[in-house]
């Protein structure tokens, strides 16, 4: 082949191939394309935060007050519970706290001047009663040598003298007890009681509190799961809400553009529907461990990249940023941080 024959070919397919360059590149050119990997722009989703709210305590759904869809705020009562179980408990809670201080201050307070006074009324008693005995068993004595009386009536004033001294004993060690006062041993143990009791008392109030199941925080109600009449246990769940703050987006940044990032970095943050108008964010947390790149995740880079998730958070969030919604997120432009080995 000569020369002119080669080119004769050559000529009509450089001119093809630079004529194809040319055009596939205008688009690139007059910016209607992206470029492949653009570092200050990163990928991510809302985050979706919810929270599941039942009740504590177990009892008769009594009452709904928010549907699906309704918004909430922190502190609203959204259930309640059939309370009168936990009011009779309660009641019942009071009235033994009351009887237990009631023995409390009785012990603390020690014998009245009436008790001690009744007390030394039965010992003199009881020392007249010894006396006359004495006396009795005295005269049957004297009397059995000339056998006037019999051996069973003499036996019978010695039992009576014998059971008299006892009473007088009884009697002496009772009105000792009275005048030294209670024992702090009994005062300790009904001090114990009353906190067991005022413990029990608390614990009732706050089942009978827990009847009403209340927002944590603002919200939006997404599924009311029990309804009225239902028998609800502490593990069930009778709302799921979805929680409106804070807002924050879960993105991914390559290890490349690792050191463009910082904690407290502002960043803008756009959505698909709302291209144009630009949420500020700072970013918040920076994970220290490298991952794959999930699939959820929206970006040009292969999924096998090793990335490091991020959370950006929303400083003025408004319903325009809706849960699980992919945003683009613009990184201000600056120098990357140099390292060190």
């Amino acid at each position: 082949m000569n020369r002119k024959k080669i080119a004769a070919i050559a000529l009509p397919l450089l001119l093809l191939g630079g004529g194809a360059a040319w055009w596939f590149n205008v688009p690139a050119r007059l910016g209607l394309v992206e470029s492949r990997h653009d570092s200050r722009t990163l990928y991510g989703n809302v985050d979706i935060r919810q929270v599941q709210l039942g009740f504590r305590v177990q009892g008769r759904l009594a009452e709904v007050k928010v549907d699906e869809g309704d918004t909430v705020k922190a502190g609203d009562l959204i259930a309640l519970l059939d309370a009168t179980p936990y009011r009779d408990a309660v009641t019942a809670a009071e009235a033994q706290v009351q009887s237990l201080r009631s023995t409390l201050q009785k012990l603390e307070a020690g014998p009245r001047e009436a008790e001690i006074a009744g007390s030394r009324a039965l010992l003199a008693e009881s020392q007249a009663d010894l006396q006359n005995a004495e006396l009795a068993f005295d005269r049957a004595e004297r009397l059995r040598p000339s056998g006037a009386v019999s051996q069973a009536s003499v036996d019978q004033a010695t039992a009576s003298r014998d059971m008299a001294r006892a009473r007088v004993q009884s009697a002496q060690e009772a009105l000792k007890i009275l005048l030294e006062g209670t024992r702090r041993e009994e005062i300790d143990v009904a001090r114990a009681n009353l906190l067991a009791a005022e413990a029990s008392l608390a614990s009732s109030k706050t089942s009978l509190g827990d009847t009403e199941l209340r927002a944590p925080s603002d919200g939006v109600v997404l599924s009311r799961v029990r309804e009225p009449g239902a028998i609800v246990s502490p593990s069930d769940i009778v709302y799921a809400i979805s929680l409106t703050n804070d807002v924050w987006v879960r993105a991914y940044i390559g290890e490349p553009d690792l050191g463009r990032i910082h904690p407290g970095m502002i960043v803008d943050v756009t959505s698909d529907t709302a291209p144009d108008k630009a949420y500020k964010g700072r970013i918040g947390f920076i994970s220290p461990v490298a991952e794959f790149t999930p699939k959820s995740v929206e970006t040009p880079d292969l999924r096998t990249d090793l990335v490091y998730r991020l959370r950006v958070i929303i400083d003025q969030p408004d319903p325009g940023l809706r849960q699980g919604m992919p945003v683009t997120i613009r990184l201000p432009e600056v120098t990357a941080t140099a390292r060190t080995d």
